[in-house]
C-alpha cells in the first residue's frame, strides 16, 4: 500500500515537472475520485481552486505544486496551477483577471509584488472569490489569509544566531534577498536588523543587501559582485532557496574563504554541507507541506468553515491543528511550522526526499 501511494506521489510530481518545463501559463486539472459503487469517475464538482506560483519553474515551486495537488487529487477538487514564464507580476495580474471570468472557488498566489496586485485582487474577492496567499503576502485588504511558512521573529533569531556562529561572534557579512519587494524577505529582513541591535551581535556588520531576483543566474552574478566587493566577507545569507544555491556555487567557483547560510533545499545543497563545507548548516521548511496546507486553506475558505479572523482554528488532515494569528502586516496568518536545520548529520537522508 505505501509503495502504491509512493509511486503515485512520483508519477504526480514527475507530470508536474514535465508540465513546468514544457511550458508556462495555466493548466486545469480534473481529478478522478471514487464514486459510491467503487468506480472511478471524474469529478464533477463545481469547486474549482487555483494556485499561482510566482515562477514558471523552480525545485522548490514544483514541491509546492506538488502538495497543493495532492490534496486537491485526494479531495476530487477541480484545480489549476499557473506558472508565469517570465516571473513577472504582469502575468500574475493576467492569470487573476482571466479566473475572476471562470468564477473560480479560491485563488491562492504567492504574489511578486503585493501592492501591484492590490487591485486585482481586491475585485476578485468583492465578486466573491476567495483569496488566500502563500509565503508571500498580499495586502491585508486584499486577501482573507496568509498561509506563512515560517514567523518573522523564528526567522530573525534563527537566521541571525547563524551569522553569528559562522562568523566566530564578529565580522563582515551580507544577506542575498529575492527581490526588493518580495514582502516576507523584507519582513524577516527588517527583523534581522532590529536583532542586529541587541548585544550579543554588536560586532558583525552588515555590508549590503543584494538581490538575485529569485534567478539563479542573477544571484550567482551578484555573488561573485559581493565577493569581489568585500575582501573580508565572512558570511553569506540567503533566506531564498535559489539564492542560497547561487551563493554556494559563487563561492566554490572562485575558491572564496566565505561561508554561506539561510533557506535552501538539501537536494541543491548536499554538496555544498558533504563535500565542499562552503554551507555548514541552512534552513527550510517542507515546500510540499507548504502546498497542503494552501490547498487545505482554500478549501477552508470556500467552504466558510474559516474566514480568515483572529483566533479561528482548524484541521489541516495530516498536518494537524492550526490557528489563525495576527501577521506583521496587520492582517492574519497560519504558520506552517518552524525553521528545521540541515547539516551533515542528516543532509543525506532529507537530499532524498526534497
Amino acid at each position: 500500500m505505501k509503495d502504491s501511494r509512493l509511486f503515485g506521489k512520483c508519477m504526480l510530481l514527475m507530470m508536474l515537472l514535465l508540465t513546468a518545463l514544457l511550458c508556462g501559463g495555466c493548466v486545469k486539472h480534473a481529478t478522478k475520485s471514487k464514486s459510491a459503487d467503487g468506480t472511478t469517475d471524474i469529478s464533477l464538482s463545481e469547486e474549482h481552486y487555483v494556485l499561482i506560483l510566482p515562477n514558471e519553474s523552480s525545485t522548490y515551486d514544483d514541491l509546492v505544486a506538488e502538495g497543493f495537488s495532492s490534496i486537491m487529487e485526494m479531495g476530487g477538487k477541480k484545480y489549476t496551477i499557473c506558472r508565469p514564464s517570465g516571473g513577472t507580476v504582469l502575468e500574475q495580474q493576467k492569470y487573476v483577471k482571466s479566473m475572476m471570468g471562470e468564477k473560480v472557488s479560491c485563488i491562492a498566489i504567492a504574489p511578486n509584488d503585493a501592492e501591484a496586485l492590490e487591485e486585482e485582487l481586491t475585485e476578485v474577492m468583492e465578486n466573491g472569490i476567495d483569496v488566500c496567499s502563500y509565503e508571500r503576502p498580499a495586502m491585508p485588504e486584499s486577501r482573507e489569509l496568509m498561509i506563512s511558512p515560517l514567523g518573522s521573529e523564528k526567522v530573525a533569531s534563527t537566521l541571525m544566531d547563524a551569522v553569528l556562529d559562522l562568523c566566530g561572534g564578529m565580522g563582515q557579512w551580507v544577506i542575498l534577498s529575492s527581490s526588493s519587494v518580495a514582502v516576507s524577505q523584507n519582513a524577516w529582513i527588517d527583523r534581522m536588523k532590529s536583532v542586529m541591535k541587541e548585544e550579543a551581535y554588536a560586532k558583525l556588520e552588515l555590508l549590503e543587501i543584494a538581490y538575485g531576483n529569485d534567478q539563479f543566474q542573477t544571484a550567482y552574478e551578484q555573488t561573485r559582485s559581493l565577493l569581489q566587493n568585500y575582501p573580508d566577507l565572512e558570511v553569506i545569507c540567503a533566506p531564498t532557496t535559489t539564492g542560497l544555491a547561487a551563493a554556494a556555487a559563487a563561492v566554490r567557483d572562485l575558491g572564496a574563504q566565505v561561508k554561506v547560510t539561510g533557506f535552501g533545499l538539501p537536494s541543491e545543497m548536499k554538496e555544498f554541507v558533504e563535500k565542499d563545507g562552503i554551507c555548514p548548516y541552512f534552513f527550510l521548511w517542507n515546500p510540499t507541506d507548504l502546498g497542503s496546507l494552501t490547498a487545505y486553506v482554500s478549501i477552508a475558505l470556500h467552504g466558510n468553515l474559516i474566514t480568515g479572523e483572529l483566533g479561528e482554528r482548524f484541521k489541516a488532515g495530516e498536518l494537524g491543528d492550526y490557528e489563525v494569528t495576527e501577521a506583521d502586516d496587520g492582517g492574519t496568518e497560519a504558520i506552517l511550522s518552524s525553521p528545521y536545520r540541515f547539516d551533515v548529520n542528516n543532509i543525506n537522508g532529507w537530499a532524498k526526499v526534497f
